[in-house]
């Protein structure tokens, strides 16, 4: 949220990114915990085994957090429309992800690219929201596809890396319908695309946008280098991509 709020000048108070954080915990836990369920107690694969062996223990802190969240969004929001749009979003994003395991049989091609949409939905809709009309740019339009476009990269080498345990514990994402040897020159197709997009827009941007572009062309290259350069073991490349996220905090310096 850091990222969209400077590119629309927004400022952003401590406790809309406390909030923010609140929400992501909530649906991130609650789609581990969804995917737990379906696991037997000898599952060790390391994404899910913690919520697997605790799944009672974070259902209940995930109501603490949820209701606790909601609570403070009532008392900070009140009853405006940005409290109903963000409740709503929540909510609509719980339900999808409901309906992509029920049909289960066609969701895995949308199941990352839904994921992206709505991460960088949730994210960057207050921003927009409160941003004025006159900052409403096709430059901040491009610059919010690109990030959906950088999240998808995300998620799509993520199942690449996961494709052995997915398979194991039966889960289904696009990496367990595509061969390896074809979704690997899909994914550094759509990284040299993204890479092409940001540097164009480097360049042609206005100067007060400049700097965005070049942030996620620093964040793609990290993915690109950790994904397909690094030689290291899959959780260290999680974690180099995970890290690449943190660029926009570089915005605390200035």
């Amino acid at each position: 949220m850091l990222f969209f709020g400077r590119a629309l000048r927004v400022e952003i108070d401590w406790q809309e990114y406390a909030l923010l954080g609140m929400a992501v915990w909530c649906i991130y836990t609650a789609d581990h915990l969804m995917d737990a369920r379906k696991l037997t107690r000898d599952h060790t694969e390391n994404r899910h085994h913690f919520h697997l062996i605790y799944q009672k223990f974070l259902f209940v802190v995930l109501g603490i957090v949820g209701s606790g969240g909601l609570a403070w969004a009532i008392r900070y929001f009140g009853f405006t429309h940005e409290l109903f749009f963000g409740a709503g979003l929540g909510v609509l994003i719980l339900l999808i992800m409901l309906a992509v395991r029920k049909f289960a049989s066609n969701r895995a091609r949308i199941k990352e690219l839904s994921s992206a949409i709505f991460y960088v939905v949730g994210i960057s809709w207050l921003p927009w929201y409160e941003t004025p009309e006159i900052d409403y740019t096709w430059t901040a339009l491009g610059l919010t596809i690109l990030y959906m476009g950088l999240a998808y990269l995300n998620l799509i080498m993520l199942s690449s890396l996961d494709t052995k345990s997915d398979k194991v514990a039966g889960f289904s994402s696009i990496a367990t319908i595509i061969p390896e040897s074809r979704l690997n020159p899909i994914i550094r197709q759509l990284a040299a695309l993204l890479l092409l997009f940001a540097l164009i827009g480097l360049f042609l941007v206005e100067s007060f946008y400049r700097i965005y572009p070049g942030l996620i062309l620093i964040m793609l290259l990290l993915h690109y280098l950790s994904f397909f350069k690094s030689g290291l073991k899959s959780e260290q490349i999680r974690m180099r991509m995970e890290i690449a996220f943190l660029v926009p905090a570089l915005f605390l310096l200035l």
